[in-house]
């Protein structure tokens, strides 16, 4: 399991590193400006329902049961059930498509409503929208082709995927003069990119022999049971995306460029959480549905600790580098052409507040599988939703004093409680065992993060002051010098650490079943 995290891990991180690329452009372009507000707007709207209705709740509440059903009932009921939940789903999309396009300006106003005041980025942002909106059906049936192939250990394609909307989006910007305008353009990248991604995951999946097609709409009791599970499962789903929701209708009245700073702060944040975080996740709730419905529920467990036990060493020192040089990354990644000092700093303040939470944001989906592994969707639900209302209040709280930066530290609060109650939950169930090698990945973390730490603070202002003198690009290169000698300090402290604890460095080999554990 290690080496296919790994593996999808480092596809995601291609995809990250185009992210990045994509995001300077798209920086330098457009800057912390009135056109880049509507875009993030615009770009978001569809990702909200694709990842209240689509990824994250269709995923949890449909890879157990093809799972279970290709392991109990064999292939081809497995593929009967999948081919009629690719047709109510592909139904479903062209309604909500039909729907949202006239609406556009009601649903626009919902969730920005401080952008009616300006008519101009008012009209400007429902026109992306409208653009941009068609994405949604692509990447939801992009979504179903990636739950086939992640249910049979085909995990590459899914993982590559996100690298062409980056491409689609920079080629789109190159464009732009073919465009009323560069936001135009790159809406018109991101619906591009929808209809790549759909080719690819169609084609892998064929080759998988997997590939979901139409199929008389039928709602027997495999479909209903799947219903059944999505619907608490989209309530879950919602409660994260709510919060993301209460961050843009509220960073609507704060000053103009705060979702700018937002967008370009959770950019670099989201880097860990794609290839950490989403990664152990993806590779766990497979492995383990499949080891419970197979009655192993000690190996599922074993599967679970690996996964969290990894993600807690390879995530810790972004949470260092994030809290100790938040400014020095946005400034080097960002701070050219339109985007000015007073963004990149704002930006640098949402990246440290969206450190504290960094560590459960990355957990939570390896402990959620403990339930989503056994048909269980409404148990996340209540602790989603329990979260949900806790930071909605602490945004209200927070955003007057603190601005965009209160947003992200209400996010990083409430994901701590959500972390806390699933947790707990599944520990007084008996659905999760935690081992000493946990804690011993806690304490090897630890120890790493406090050298690189300790590493930034002894070099960091020789580095700035070299950074101060050299043009952008070279002050880029003296910042990824001052993170790449932090991250070998970490690496030899963990070394050290897990060396005198003697936790295992090596990975299992593939096919081999993983050591057990010490209890």
């Amino acid at each position: 399991m290690f080496r296919t995290i790994l593996s999808v891990g480092g596809f995601t991180l291609l995809s990250r590193l185009t992210g990045f690329v994509r995001d300077i452009v798209l920086a330098a372009i457009l800057g912390a400006s009135q056109m880049m507000d509507a875009f993030v707007v615009a770009q978001r709207l569809p990702n909200q329902f694709r990842a209240i209705f689509g990824e994250g709740a269709f995923s949890s509440a449909f890879i157990p049961s093809y799972s279970r059903l290709r392991e109990q009932a064999g292939i081809a009921a497995a593929q009967l059930f999948a081919d009629r939940v690719f047709t109510i789903l592909l139904f479903v999309q062209l309604a909500m498509l039909a729907v949202a396009l006239p609406l556009m300006p009601w649903l626009i106003a919902l969730v920005a409503p401080g952008q009616k005041a300006n008519q101009e980025a008012f009209a400007l942002t429902v026109a992306l929208a409208r653009i941009a909106f068609p994405y949604l059906l692509f990447i939801t049936l992009v979504t179903l082709q990636a739950g086939l192939l992640n249910s049979v250990d085909k995990f590459a394609a899914a993982a590559f995927a996100p690298v062409l909307l980056n491409v689609a989006i920079v080629i789109a910007l190159a464009l732009s003069f073919l465009f009323p305008s560069a936001a135009h353009a790159a809406a018109w990248g991101v619906t591009a990119a929808g209809v790549a991604e759909w080719a690819l995951l169609t084609l892998a999946a064929r080759r998988a022999g997997v590939m979901a097609t139409l199929a008389r709409p039928a709602v027997d009791q495999d479909v209903t049971s799947f219903l059944k599970a999505l619907g608490p499962a989209v309530l879950g789903s919602a409660g994260v995306q709510i919060a993301v929701l209460a961050d843009m209708i509220i960073a609507s009245f704060l000053p103009a460029g705060s979702y700018s700073a937002i967008y370009f702060a959770d950019r670099i944040y989201q880097l860990p959480v794609g290839v950490i975080g989403i990664a152990a996740g993806t590779v766990v709730l497979p492995t383990m549905s499949r080891l419970i419905a197979a009655g192993d529920a000690a190996s599922a467990n074993r599967a679970q600790n690996r996964a969290i036990g990894m993600t807690l060493i390879l995530s810790m020192p972004f949470v260092a580098a994030f809290l100790t040089m938040p400014d020095m990354l946005v400034n080097a990644l960002f701070a050219r052409g339109a985007f000015d000092a007073r963004a990149a700093a704002i930006a640098a303040q949402v990246l440290f507040a969206y450190a504290i939470g960094l560590i459960p944001v990355l957990l939570i989906r390896s402990v959620v599988a403990s339930f989503f592994a056994r048909g269980d969707t409404t148990t996340p639900v209540i602790a989603s939703l329990t979260a949900l209302g806790l930071n909605i209040l602490f945004k209200v709280i927070f955003a007057e004093q603190l601005g965009a930066a209160g947003l992200a530290l209400a996010t990083a609060l409430g994901a701590w409680i959500n972390l806390g109650i699933l947790y707990v939950l599944a520990l007084r169930r008996g659905w999760t065992a935690p081992t000493d090698m946990l804690a011993k990945a806690l304490i090897i973390a630890f120890v790493g993060a406090i050298a690189f730490e300790l590493w930034v603070l002894v070099a960091r202002d020789p580095f700035v002051s070299l950074s101060g003198f050299l043009p952008r690009e070279q002050a880029l290169f003296a910042t990824a010098l001052l993170g790449g000698s932090s991250l070998i300090a970490y690496g030899v402290a963990a070394w050290a650490g897990a060396k005198l604890l003697r936790f295992p460095l090596t990975l299992p080999r593939r096919g081999n079943a993983a050591p057990a554990e010490p209890a």
